[in-house]
């Protein structure tokens, strides 16, 4: 078959054509911004152009041409535009999020399927294009990259709707990440920023505290009480069920549950005919807590009893001394490149050079899980640097239940089973508080 790509063109129906020139326009604006804003190498930027506009003209001459060819046309047809329509949207505007731990309990709960909204602050492009679409970091089933670093462009994020608020619930990639993947190639998290830059978190009694001022608490936040009951025995499934408490432990004599309670559930607990106490579990200044952030012994500091910790703004200067050296060591050499940072004999240097102060290059946010004894966050790694934000956590779209069950194998390991146990149908579009 001869195949004449003008005469192709001349064929396409009008509404074709406008789609095919729309797209090139939209691609050389983001080709102009990769090239004179982003200051990304000009091969890679202009390889990564001629590879979106090959698949989407190709999938349009495979569409007039060729489709018919075959019996499968219509299905090869579909999975090309599946896979075009779903990266692009999934790169540049929405992107669907599982929650995986029970972190964000009860805000979020595990299985959770959420919409991620990343125009919300600004789209961050690509900055490693070459990738499997659908995977994030790891192809399924055979565990191997799913990426290639022969491209790789520089941080650049487009204007956005706003800017990251106190409260807001937002997906980002784990800063402290060790395993060499590039920076949008890390880890998801998702969790509550707390802190916004410019601001002093502390902790106390396990309340936040923002420039002194106690926090807007999340309705749902969550911490780990002592529930001591007056009679042997459980409280019942029913009761349980009833208050939505799904994360327990029952003590060897059946007197003392430990439970995660939130503000709605907890006045139920206490005034259950069973229950002589409920105390909150305060992990107490000083207390080993899991080599919280910084790792330094002139901190003192627990989860429930934490900072003050100033969140670095960008353009703001700090004095650099003994005491805050730990804190934004890791921010300095690595989040903003400079690996010659360090300091000796009481002093601190950018090479050779000796300095006393340091502007921070990047903003940056402390985040946490509403699930507050129960959250691997910035308490214990850190902060996160404003390239590292994927989006805005936007609305569930549908969660599913699952029935888990955890129990001890003969040889002392602990596991777990989890069955699908249904649909929470209550919580599909829900919104994110």
């Amino acid at each position: 078959m001869n195949f004449n790509p003008i005469d192709t063109f001349k064929e396409f129906r009008t509404r074709t054509k406008i789609v095919l020139i729309v797209w090139t326009v939209l691609n050389l604006l983001i080709l102009g911004i990769l090239l004179f804003a982003a200051k990304a190498p000009v091969v890679g930027s202009i390889i990564f152009f001629l590879i979106w506009e090959l698949a989407v003209w190709g999938y349009y001459v495979y569409r007039y041409n060729f489709r018919h060819l075959h019996r499968v046309g219509e299905w090869v047809d579909a999975i090309m535009f599946a896979v075009i329509a779903a990266t692009v949207i999934r790169s540049m505007f929405i992107e669907l999020y599982q929650i995986p731990t029970s972190s964000m309990e009860k805000s979020l709960l595990v299985g959770d399927f959420l919409f991620v909204n990343k125009m919300s602050y600004g789209t961050r492009l690509t900055m490693t294009p070459l990738s499997f679409p659908f995977a994030h970091h790891t192809m399924p089933w055979i565990n191997t990259k799913a990426y290639s670093e022969a491209i790789k462009f520089p941080y650049y994020r487009l204007p956005g709707f706003g800017k990251i608020k106190n409260g807001d619930v937002v997906v980002f990639n784990w800063p402290d990440e060790r395993l060499g993947r590039p920076l949008d190639k890390k880890e998801n998290y998702i969790k509550r920023c707390v802190a916004i830059p410019g601001d002093s978190i502390s902790v106390k009694r396990g309340v936040i505290h923002i420039n002194g001022a106690p926090e807007d608490v999340p309705p749902m936040r969550q911490f780990s009480y002592l529930v001591r009951k007056n009679t042997m025995g459980g409280m019942g499934n029913k009761f349980l069920k009833e208050q939505d408490i799904t994360d327990y432990e029952l003590d060897g004599d059946s007197t003392i549950y430990l439970m995660q309670l939130n503000d709605g559930n907890r006045p139920n607990v206490q005034n259950n005919s069973l229950v002589n106490t409920v105390d909150t579990v305060l992990h107490r200044p000083g207390q080993n807590d899991g080599n919280l952030f910084p790792v330094s012994k002139q901190h003192s500091w627990s989860r429930d009893w934490y900072g003050p910790l100033y969140v670095p703004k960008k353009g703001a200067t700090v004095t650099l001394t003994k005491g805050n050296y730990e804190m934004y060591e890791r921010l300095i050499q690595v989040y903003e490149n400079h690996p010659d940072f360090t300091t000796r004999g009481g002093k601190f240097y950018m090479g050779q050079e000796e300095i006393t102060d340091y502007t921070f290059e990047l903003d940056y946010y402390f985040m946490m899980g509403d699930n507050r004894h129960y959250s691997y966050d910035s308490r214990f790694w850190g902060f996160v640097p404003e390239n590292h934000v994927v989006g805005k956590a936007w609305f569930v779209l549908w969660s599913i239940r699952h029935d888990v069950k955890k129990f001890t194998t003969k040889d002392g390991q602990q596991v777990e089973s989890r069955k699908f146990d249904g649909i929470r149908w209550k919580r599909c579009f829900m919104g994110i508080k």
